[in-house]
């Protein structure tokens, strides 16, 4: 059967600079917010309303990543159902 390459993950760096630009976004916003001259409420709107922007494309992405997760999984098993089919029926052995 033939070996499937390990892939290669996000590096640690990418990992912190992604860390690392959403806390910035994410401060700057808020910090926006605090400061805009508005009632509370309004100011109070706009929280929920980022917080359920960042909640919703959390779960988005997870989303995304399960389905692409479950599709490899997928070909993975068939990948192993041709290779077992080849080994079974090789001509040269």
């Amino acid at each position: 059967m033939t070996d499937t390459p390990a892939k290669a993950g996000p590096t640690g760096a990418y990992f912190g600079q992604a860390i690392a630009s959403f806390a910035v976004a994410l401060l700057a916003t808020a910090l926006g917010i605090l400061r805009l001259e508005a009632d509370a409420w309004v100011r109070g709107f706009l929280a929920v309303a980022v917080l359920f922007l960042v909640t919703s494309a959390f779960t988005l992405a997870k989303v995304i990543r399960d389905r692409q997760e479950a599709g490899q999984l997928i070909n993975r098993v068939d990948q192993a159902r041709v290779d077992k089919l080849l080994a079974a029926n090789d001509p040269f052995h």
